[in-house]
C-alpha cells in the first residue's frame, strides 16, 4: 500500500516539474535516455523537490545513473532514505 502511494506520489511530482501530463509516466516509465525533459537542471529540481515532500536528505555520493533508471528504481531509492530516516 506505501509503495503505490510513493509512486503515485513519484509520478505526481516528475509530472509537475517536467511538465508532463500524469497519464504519461507510470512506474515503468524509463527516465535517462527517454525523456528529453529529463536533463541535468531537472535531475537537481527533482532532487529538491523529493527532498521536500518526502522528507528525506539525499547524499550526493549515494546517486548513480541506476537511480534515475526508471520511475520506479527512483521510488525505491526514496523509500530505503525514508525507512533509514525512520529509524
Amino acid at each position: 500500500m506505501a509503495y503505490e502511494v510513493n509512486i503515485n506520489k513519484m509520478i505526481e511530482l516528475l509530472s509537475d516539474t517536467l511538465s508532463l501530463s500524469e497519464g504519461e509516466l507510470s512506474a515503468d516509465t524509463q527516465l535517462i535516455g527517454n525523456l528529453p525533459e529529463f536533463d541535468s537542471m531537472a535531475i537537481v529540481s527533482i532532487l529538491m523537490q523529493i527532498e521536500e515532500d518526502f522528507g528525506i536528505e539525499i547524499p550526493d555520493d549515494e546517486l548513480s545513473g541506476e537511480v534515475f533508471e526508471s520511475v520506479e528504481s527512483l521510488t525505491e531509492f526514496v523509500e530505503i532514505h525514508q525507512a533509514a530516516t525512520a529509524i
